[in-house]
């Protein structure tokens, strides 16, 4: 529940309340208002909910629907003139996003927060952390791959961070649950969209950073993606960064006054003795790990996690076991064929983590390789030029090209553009299903592997805006082996 009274003074605290106009006066008929729901969708509305309009497609008539099932206020940043007071704000998704906070208790206040940020292994290093703390604590997780506000129940979630609404709701189950710690995924998108605006985190780590989410509904620059990404360690009590990320003076300048643990080859905190199932740190934590996920990358993205669990009191004991259990759906699993052949399942969705999927399986893998790629429509365009350019340095590998999520875009148009940028012949086969079976068919022997990239374990695949029934890479490939 929230009073207009309260919703005044956070909006006032915030600079953020510009004036409320009831039919073009001040009839002051909002005064004793109290909102027992909190919604941005128009259909859930009825007399007793606080309704944001948000949106750049938001139409005039999706409100007097609402205005019709009852609604008494809205908060906007423009007047629409439907015959009910309009709470008018400069940005109505910070104003969504303190207001969530307060409506449900302000759950951030009773969970130790723990954030991920990074272009590539925020889901593996959520799921090592969650995993690290499952041992003594109960924490919940946000991720891309799947949510659990109870620690038995997941789901997947809609976006990489949730709407601010939809977060603290979140959060709020999480406390009730009996939920000590959250642990999530923090995208540059977060910040752009204010998702996460007004929250501090624990810890927030920095994994590494490169060209993404490039693009006209995206981020207009690499400089705006990178500052988006900043953000998280400015609402951070204390950090942990790669030392050895692109552009790491920048973060080590702007950290060099807080809290803060920095990993990698330039750092007290380094990986020594990286074996495929094994590693061995030094510095703060000098021991040996058990790991199921191969890879080097894999193995930092461990040693992040194990730097910011440090700092929420997990013990040697939990990290070890934790480190040791976890496995992630969809990344870096693992089939074998009746001839010895290997076929890996990657989420690796844009050309650095392409290009260390591709370094960790030539390393176990001698024989002939395999590559089923393609790249989403509508989002992340830089990616096709990427890949492209990535591949045309790997003229061994076999490159059979695929529609991954093409929303509105034609799959083969996308698999052009990025064959565009090979100077070698690679096929093109529109439909995953049966690219996945032709690629399982080109093996022949033990050292021979098929990289199955880009899915991971999404269990859909978005075509025309809607998400279309998809079996899965894993499942798919168990089905030809």
């Amino acid at each position: 529940m929230i009073t207009i009274e309260n919703a005044l003074n956070i909006l006032k605290n915030d600079h953020n309340f510009r004036e409320i106009i009831d039919k073009g006066q001040y009839f002051y008929h909002y005064r004793d208002l109290v909102f027992e729901k909190i919604s941005y969708d128009s259909r859930e509305v009825d007399a007793s909910t606080l309704f944001f309009v948000k949106g750049d497609n938001f139409k005039k008539e999706f409100l007097e629907k609402a205005v019709t099932a009852g609604l008494q206020l809205y908060i906007s940043e423009m007047d629409f003139e439907v015959g009910i007071p309009a709470l008018i704000v400069n940005d109505v998704k910070q104003a969504m996003s303190l207001l969530a906070m307060e409506f449900y208790g302000n759950p951030q206040d009773k969970l130790k927060l723990l954030a991920f940020t990074g272009t590539k292994g925020k889901t593996t290093s959520a799921y090592f952390a969650y995993h690290i703390l499952q041992q003594s604590h109960k924490p919940a997780l946000l991720s891309t791959m799947n949510t659990t506000l109870d620690g038995e129940h997941f789901f997947k979630s809609a976006l990489t961070t949730p709407e601010s609404l939809d977060l603290f709701k979140m959060m709020a189950t999480a406390v009730e649950n009996g939920r000590t710690h959250l642990i999530m995924e923090v995208s540059s998108q977060a910040y752009l969209k204010k998702r996460v605006y007004g929250l501090t985190f624990d810890v927030g780590v920095f994994l590494n950073i490169s060209p993404d989410h490039i693009g006209p509904i995206e981020h207009p620059t690499f400089e705006d993606y990178f500052y988006h990404k900043r953000l998280l360690m400015e609402n951070s009590l204390a950090v942990v960064v790669n030392s050895e990320m692109d552009h790491f003076e920048v973060l080590a300048e702007q950290v060099a006054s807080m809290e803060h643990d920095f990993y990698g080859q330039h750092s007290d905190n380094q990986i020594r003795h990286s074996q495929a199932f094994s590693f061995e740190t030094s510095g703060k934590l000098a021991e040996k790990f058990d790991i199921q996920l191969i890879g080097r990358f894999n193995q930092e993205n461990a040693l992040a996690a194990v730097l910011a669990c440090l700092r929420l009191g997990a013990s040697v004991a939990d990290i070890k076991k934790g480190i040791a259990s976890t496995r992630v759906p969809g990344r870096m699993e693992v089939l074998t064929q009746q001839n010895g052949a290997k076929v890996f399942v990657d989420y690796a969705h844009n050309g650095v983590s392409l290009a260390n999927l591709l370094s960790v399986v030539q390393e176990h893998q001698k024989g002939k390789i395999i590559l089923v790629l393609g790249a989403t429509g509508n989002k992340g365009e830089s990616r096709r030029k990427d890949f492209g350019l990535l591949l045309n340095q790997h003229p061994e590998l076999t490159v059979i090209l695929t529609a991954d999520d093409p929303n509105y875009e034609d799959p083969i148009a996308i698999a052009k553009e990025i064959a565009s940028y090979i100077s070698f012949d690679v096929d093109i086969i529109a439909d995953r299903k049966e690219a996945i079976k032709i690629a399982l068919s080109l093996t022949n022997r033990e050292g021979d592997a098929v990289i199955l990239a880009g899915k991971g374990a999404d269990c859909y695949q978005i075509i025309n805006g809607e998400k279309a029934d998809y079996l899965g890479d894993y499942a798919i490939a168990e089905k030809y082996l």
